[in-house]
């Protein structure tokens, strides 16, 4: 029959695992480092993994598939159920196959009331974060501590822009940084100048291989975003982010303030 069915991208996908723990009907395992759609019949198409996909590797397709099997997964679930209740946790823990104790694991918890640990690559589990600064004004007593320090400035967790959402609350009304890798190591002052106030996003085109347009179109298209600076180094290689920022605010239809700094090798600004 021909139905709605979530397709995976496997070159989008970074294997975190999110998408499988978010499928309750067990229709995604991870193989080989990947989110794989393994049981056709399991997936109902109404894509409770889309949301939890870090990367936007997963979107709906119509296509010939098998029509969702309920009773299947219900009596899959069952069984999963039986089995992790007559099993202890340092038990489900030794199972070597990653995907079923991680079943086992959330059956488990499930049945006995416990909310679930988060799953998958804790490296792509997006947060916004408190910083120090913000710990000092509401706690005064603890400013002596931080006298001194410096304070890191990276207000969203993650910051590789392969690993970053197109959608979350922390780009509502943000000023997005979009830096080189190597930009934070060669200028001495980079929290403080420029991570201070703004979301970062880093990459290296050259290391990552790819092309980082369609995703920064997507975040700068799709959320409130105030303003873009773009940070690099003077090295030719760079050029490729400052080039993928630049397409990704023409093709997002928006008018946006956007400026380009780059940084020398010896960790100064070069002017233009």
């Amino acid at each position: 029959m021909i139905r709605k069915i979530i397709h995976i991208d496997e070159e989008k996908c970074n294997g975190c695992g999110l998408c499988a723990r978010a499928c309750h009907e067990g229709a995604i395992d991870i193989i080989d480092g990947k989110a794989k759609l393994v049981r056709e019949n399991f997936c109902d198409g109404f894509g409770d993994c889309l949301p939890n996909c870090p990367t936007g590797a997963i979107t709906f397709e119509e296509r010939e598939a098998p029509e969702y099997d309920e009773s299947a997964v219900k009596k899959t679930q069952e069984e999963t159920k039986s089995t992790a209740m007559n099993m202890t946790v340092e038990e489900i823990m030794k199972v070597e196959d990653e995907n079923e104790r991680r079943k086992l694991m959330m059956a488990k918890m499930k049945a006995e009331g416990k909310k679930a640990p988060p799953s998958g690559c804790p490296g792509s589990q997006f947060v916004k974060l408190k910083q120090e600064e913000e710990t000092m004004q509401k706690d005064p007593a603890r400013q002596s501590v931080y006298t001194g320090k410096s304070v890191s400035r990276l207000n969203q967790w993650p910051c590789q822009i392969k690993l970053l959402p197109t959608k979350a609350p922390f780009y509502d009304g943000a000023k997005l940084l979009i830096a080189a890798d190597c930009t934070a190591y060669a200028y001495a002052n980079m929290h403080e100048e420029f991570m201070k106030g703004r979301i970062t996003l880093i990459g290296c085109p050259k290391l990552d291989a790819v092309d980082y347009t369609e995703k920064l179109t997507e975040i700068i298209r799709d959320n409130n975003i105030r303003s873009v600076t773009v940070v690099r180094m003077e090295v030719p290689c760079c050029g490729g982010l400052q080039r993928a920022a630049e397409n990704a605010l023409r093709n997002s239809g928006k008018f946006i303030p956007w400026q380009v700094i780059t940084i020398s090798r010896d960790g100064k600004i070069l002017e233009d």
